[in-house]
């Protein structure tokens, strides 16, 4: 019997769309579904456990939990992008619970190429491609705006968690292992760059324009693996271990820290 977690379903990838797009109706700045991917693989490979309660607000600036938009009033300020009621919330974080399972699952696999059945395939668009493949009068009713490159909003939502919880991707004290780390993050910065290149590959089906180069398919494979790799180095090295700090002790001749004004040595320190 199979212990992959069960898959994400198209329309339950659908739905979350749809819940992001309300939620945008409140906050502009709510981000697509392939940034909010980025932002759990993160999470997921991060050192220490994130709770939702901590990474919500900061990804989606939504209200505290069982706090509908409506019950908020004037407070609402606080909260830009706070789900429409209770049951939207919820459904919600079931989806978004079942694709981390997902990919948690993937991750924890060992498999030797990105083609294996339980590889992590991120769910990410090809606009380039869904572009390329319109009429020129479709194409120019789009106007000149920038058309993100493949993978570049995922990575955009991966560094997101690395730049808001810095505490947590500091390199380790291992040399190695910091190397490991450096080498891993930057293959996501790589991603987070616009492509360049000449288009000569398509992502999904030959049948499709080509939208991305071929040095873009070797940074795209670079980026999965070294999501693997971070979950590996982070799962090994373990959580941080705060530092417990002792207080000095005073001397015998110093005053009694219990108030009485007399040297410890003539008080307290005689038991």
């Amino acid at each position: 019997m199979s212990n992959q977690a069960p898959a994400v379903s198209p329309e339950e990838f659908d739905e979350i769309d749809a819940i992001l797009d309300d939620l945008r109706e409140r906050n502009d700045e709510t981000p697509q579904w392939e940034f909010c991917e980025g932002v759990m693989a993160a999470l997921i490979c991060s050192r220490r456990a994130i709770s939702a309660d901590e990474y919500l607000d900061v990804l989606l600036g939504v209200a505290p939990e069982k706090t509908p938009a409506q019950e908020l009033g004037d407070e609402l300020a606080e909260f830009e992008g706070s789900f429409a009621d209770a049951a939207q919330r919820q459904r919600f974080m079931d989806i978004w619970t079942k694709r981390w399972e997902e990919i948690a699952s993937a991750l924890a696999k060992e498999i030797e190429s990105l083609d294996d059945d339980h590889a992590y395939q991120p769910e990410i668009m090809d606009v380039r491609g869904a572009i390329a493949s319109l009429s020129e009068e479709e194409r120019a009713e789009l106007g000149d705006d920038p058309v993100p490159s493949f993978a570049q909003v995922w990575a955009l939502g991966f560094m997101f968690v690395v730049e808001n919880w810095p505490e947590e991707w500091a390199p380790p004290k291992d040399k190695d292992a910091a190397k490991w780390l450096d080498a891993a993050l930057e293959s996501i910065v790589a991603l987070t760059e616009d492509d360049e290149g000449e288009p000569e590959v398509s992502p999904f089906s030959d049948d499709t324009p080509p939208s991305m180069s071929k040095a873009r398919v070797n940074a795209f494979a670079d980026g999965m693996w070294a999501v693997y790799d971070m979950y590996e180095l982070w799962r090994g090295v373990g959580p941080r271990v705060e530092t417990v700090r002792k207080l000095a002790e005073p001397g015998r001749n110093d005053v009694c820290p219990c108030g009485s004004g007399k040297k410890l040595k003539k008080c307290c320190g005689t038991a």
